[in-house]
C-alpha cells in the first residue's frame, strides 16, 4: 500500500469525492454515469464539482433507469473505458440486478477472459437516516452470492478512499457499498493524492482476548462502542472490520477465533440469509474446535425496513451488541 505524506480532514462522502476526483485526472478512461451525477453533484453530493471539472462528456447525467445504465456501463467497460456508475440508493439496483449477475459477474469467464469488466457500482446503502423503506435497504448478501463481482463496504474515510480507487483499479466488476448513515458522522485523516487499501482484507481496530467482534459499515462503531463497555466489565474483544465482503478475508476471521474461541457477528441486513451466515459456515469449516461457544449473530429482523418511529429498534445498537458478548463469555 502507498500512503502519501500530506494528509487533510475529510468526512466519510468527502473521501469519496477525492477518491474520484484521483482517478478521473489520472487516468482518461475513467468515466462517471448515474441519475444526477453531474451537474446536481449527486443526491449526496458525492460527485459535487466534478461536471464543472471534467466535463459533461466525463461526468454524465443518465435517464432514470438503472438496467440502462449498468448495461450501458458493461459495454464502456468491455471496451477500454472505466465506467464508475452511481445507482442513488442500494434499493434503486434492483432492476439492475440482471444486467449486473448475468452479464458483469459472467464475462471474464464466458469470454475465456477475453474481455473483463472493469467498472465500480456505488451505492449509498443502509439506514439511519430516515429515508423511506426502500432507500435503507441492507441487501448486500445478494451480490456476495454470484462469483465474478466483488463486494466492499468501508466504515471510515481513510478506507472509503483507499478502497475506491483499489476497486476502480480493478480488473473485475466492484459493488462498491457507501453507508449512509455515516457519511458525514465525523471525520478522519486522510492522504492526498493516491493510495490503496486491499480489496480482500480485514482490519483489527482493537485488540482482545475473550471474544471476537466482525462488523462492517455503519456497524463498525456500534461493535467499537459496545466492546468499549465490555471492556469496563472486564470483557476484552477483537474488534474486526471485514471491509471486504466478498472475497471475505478468511485468514483474519480464523486466525481472530482461533485466539479467542467465541464469536459475535453484527449487520444491519436481516438475519436470514446475510452475510452473517457466510462467516458462521467459514469459522466452523477453520475452528469449529477452537470453540468455546455458539457464536451469536446481532442482525437486523426478517422484516422490510420499518417506517421512522421503529427504525432505530430495527437496526442494530450498542446494548443488543454487548448482550451477544455477555451471552457468549458466560456460555
Amino acid at each position: 500500500m502507498t500512503v502519501a505524506i500530506n494528509t487533510k480532514k475529510m468526512t466519510l462522502v468527502q473521501a469519496v469525492t477525492d477518491g474520484l476526483r484521483t482517478m478521473l485526472e489520472e487516468d482518461e478512461r475513467v468515466l462517471l454515469l448515474g441519475e444526477d451525477v453531474g451537474v446536481n453533484g449527486g443526491v449526496f453530493r458525492a460527485t459535487d464539482g466534478l461536471c464543472e471539472a471534467f466535463g459533461e462528456e466525463r461526468v454524465i447525467d443518465t435517464p432514470l433507469a438503472e438496467s440502462g445504465i449498468v448495461g450501458t456501463s458493461i459495454g464502456l467497460a468491455m471496451n477500454g473505458f472505466i465506467p464508475i456508475v452511481e445507482i442513488q440508493f442500494l434499493g434503486f439496483i434492483y432492476p439492475a440486478f440482471n444486467q449486473i449477475m448475468t452479464h458483469a459477474t459472467r464475462i471474464r469467464a464466458r469470454t475465456k477472459g477475453r474481455f473483463t469488466v472493469p467498472m465500480v457500482i456505488r451505492a449509498p446503502y443502509g439506514a439511519g437516516v430516515r429515508a423511506p423503506e426502500i432507500h435503507s435497504d441492507s441487501a448486500e448478501a445478494l451480490f456476495t452470492h454470484m462469483p465474478g463481482i466483488k463486494v466492499v463496504v468501508p466504515s471510515n474515510p481513510y478506507d472509503a478512499k483507499g478502497l475506491l480507487i483499489a476497486s476502480i483499479e480493478d480488473p473485475d466488476p466492484v459493488l462498491f457499498l457507501e453507508p449512509m448513515k455515516i457519511y458525514r458522522a465525523g471525520k478522519g485523516e486522510v492522504p492526498e493524492g493516491k493510495y490503496t487499501v486491499e480489496i480482500g482484507k480485514g482490519n483489527r481496530l482493537k485488540e482482545g482476548e475473550d471474544v471476537s467482534i466482525f462488523a462492517w459499515g455503519a456497524m463498525v462503531k456500534v461493535a467499537m462502542d459496545a466492546a468499549e463497555k465490555m471492556e469496563e466489565k472486564g470483557v476484552s474483544c477483537d474488534v474486526i472490520d471485514l471491509r471486504t465482503l466478498y472475497p471475505l478475508d478468511k485468514d483474519i476471521i480464523a486466525e481472530t477465533v482461533q485466539k479467542t474461541g467465541r464469536a459475535v457477528i453484527v449487520h444491519e441486513a436481516p438475519l436470514s440469509g446475510g452475510v452473517g451466515s457466510d462467516i458462521v459456515s467459514l469459522i466452523n469449516d477453520t475452528s469449529f474446535l477452537y470453540m468455546r461457544a455458539p457464536i451469536e449473530r446481532v442482525a437486523g429482523f426478517d422484516t422490510p425496513m420499518p417506517f421512522f418511529n421503529l427504525e432505530d429498534d430495527y437496526i442494530p445498537d450498542s446494548t443488543r451488541v454487548q448482550k451477544a458478548i455477555e451471552k457468549a463469555v458466560s456460555f
